[in-house]
C-alpha cells in the first residue's frame, strides 16, 4: 500500500502508549513522523517488565529528534519546525506543554494550518486537569469490573484504552486534515482516555437502561448464545466454541456425529438450548472432552463452526495467518535482534503497509534534521557540547 498520508509532517512529543500509538497510525499510512524526545532519551525506552515491548512496536516508521526542550535554543529548534510541519501530537500531562512554550495557544500563531492533537486522560470538564492512565480508567470507567469476575475487577490483557485512545486521535487528525483541505485552516483536537473507555462501555450502558438489576461482569454474564464458551479437551488444552445460528447448531451435530441432540425437540433452537443449560452445558462439556483440541478444530473447520485455540502472545509469531496472510513485518529491536510484529491491520486494493524505518535510535536524525533548518556543523556541534542536541 502506498502511504496515503505522504508528505504530511508531524512533530510527535509522546511516552509510552497512547501518543505513540497515533503516531505509529500515522507514520504506518506513510506521514513523515519526527519523534522529540530528550537528549538522555524517551523514557519509554527504559522500561522494564510489560513495558519493554513499547517503543519498539509504536516506533517504526519515524525518525528521531534527540533535544533539550527546556532550553531556549531547543525551542527555537521546535518553533522553526513547526512553521513547516502539519501536525503536533503530544500526551503528556496536563498543562506540561503549555508550561514549555509548546501548547497550542503557544503555536498556531507560527502555521495557521497547524493542527494539534492533545491526547489526555479526560476530555473538558471536571476531571480534565487530573492524571490518568490506561490501567486507571479501565477500573473507574467500567472496562475492569466487566473483565474480572464478581468483586474481582481485572484490567484488560493489553493497552486497550491507550491504543484506541490513540487511535480516536489519529481519526480526530485525519478529520482535521480533511477540513483543512476546506478551509486552509488547522486547528485543535483532544482525545481522551476516560471517555473512549466510555465509548466502549456504551453497549453496555445501553443494556442497563432496559432492565431493572445490575449488569453482571462477563465471566456471569448469561449469554445471547446457547454455546459461547471456552470447554476443556482431552489432551489437557482448551478451546473455544461459539454456536450462533441454527445452521451453526446443525453442522456442529452433524460434524460431531450427535444425531441424538439434532433430534432433540428440547433444543431445536437457540432459546431453547439456553432454557436447557442446566443439563445440557454440563453434558456437552464432558462430550468435547473425549476430543483433543486439534480434533476439535478440524471438526469445527469442517463444519465451518466459530471456533479458536487459546493462544499466547508467543504463539502468534507462528501464526498460519498471519503468516501466510503478510501480516507481520520484521522489526528491529535496538540490540540487532530481530522480531515480527504486527502490520497496521488494513487490507487497500490488496496490499497492506510495509516497514520504511525501523525504531530510531536516540537523536539519529537529528543532524539531518538540524541541516533541513540550515544550521550548520559548527552550530550542531556546539549544541551538542552543550547538551541542547544529541546525535546517533
Amino acid at each position: 500500500m502506498s502511504g496515503p498520508l505522504k508528505g504530511i509532517k508531524v512533530l510527535e512529543f509522546t511516552h509510552a502508549v497512547m501518543g505513540p500509538c497515533a503516531g505509529l497510525m500515522l507514520a504506518d499510512m506513510g506521514a513523515d513522523v519526527l519523534h522529540v524526545e530528550p537528549v538522555h532519551g524517551d523514557s519509554t525506552r527504559r522500561l522494564q517488565g510489560f513495558g519493554t515491548g513499547y517503543f519498539w512496536f509504536y516506533n517504526r516508521n519515524k525518525k528521531s529528534l534527540a533535544v533539550n526542550i527546556k532550553s531556549k535554543e531547543g525551542r527555537k529548534i521546535i518553533y522553526d519546525l513547526v512553521k513547516e510541519y502539519d501536525v503536533v501530537v503530544e500526551n503528556f500531562g496536563p498543562g506540561t506543554m503549555d508550561r514549555l512554550g509548546l501548547g497550542y495557544e503557544d503555536l498556531k500563531h507560527l502555521n495557521k494550518g497547524l493542527i494539534y492533537c492533545s491526547l489526555k486522560g479526560f476530555l473538558s470538564g471536571p476531571y480534565e486537569k487530573r492524571h490518568a492512565m490506561d490501567e486507571v480508567v479501565q477500573m473507574m470507567g467500567g472496562l475492569a469490573y466487566m473483565t474480572g469476575r464478581e468483586g474481582d475487577p481485572l484490567r484488560a490483557g493489553t493497552s486497550v484504552i491507550d491504543i484506541t485512545g490513540g487511535m480516536f486521535g489519529y481519526i480526530g487528525i485525519l478529520q482535521a486534515l480533511y477540513e483543512r483541505e476546506k478551509t486552509g485552516e488547522g486547528g485543535f483536537v483532544k482525545s481522551a482516555l476516560f471517555e473512549t473507555c466510555a465509548f466502549l462501555m456504551g453497549q453496555h450502558m445501553a443494556y442497563s437502561s432496559q432492565i431493572d438489576y445490575k449488569i453482571p461482569p462477563m465471566p456471569s454474564r448469561v449469554s445471547a448464545w446457547s454455546i459461547y464458551k471456552v470447554f476443556d479437551t482431552k489432551d489437557n488444552d482448551k478451546a473455544f466454541i461459539g454456536i450462533i445460528s441454527e445452521k451453526h447448531w446443525k453442522r456442529f451435530c452433524e460434524v460431531f456425529n450427535w444425531q441424538d441432540w439434532l433430534s432433540d425437540e428440547r433444543l431445536k433452537t437457540n432459546n431453547l438450548r439456553i432454557d436447557e443449560r442446566e443439563w445440557f452445558i454440563p453434558e456437552l462439556e464432558e462430550r468435547i472432552r473425549q476430543f483433543t483440541k486439534q480434533e476439535i478444530i478440524e471438526k469445527c473447520e469442517k463444519g465451518h463452526i466459530p471456533f479458536a485455540p487459546i493462544s499466547r502472545p508467543e504463539d502468534l509469531f507462528e501464526d498460519e495467518q498471519l503468516n501466510k496472510g503478510n501480516s507481520l513485518m520484521e522489526v528491529n529491536l535496538g540490540d540487532g535482534k530481530i522480531t515480527k510484529l504486527p502490520k497496521f491491520p488494513i487490507e487497500y486494493k490488496g496490499t497492506r503497509v510495509e516497514k520504511r524505518l525501523d525504531p530510531p535510535k536516540i537523536g539519529e536524525h537529528t543532524a539531518e534534521v538540524l541541516k533541513g533548518l540550515n544550521i550548520d556543523d559548527a552550530t550542531i556541534e556546539k549544541m551538542i557540547a552543550e547538551g541542547i542536541i544529541k546525535t546517533d
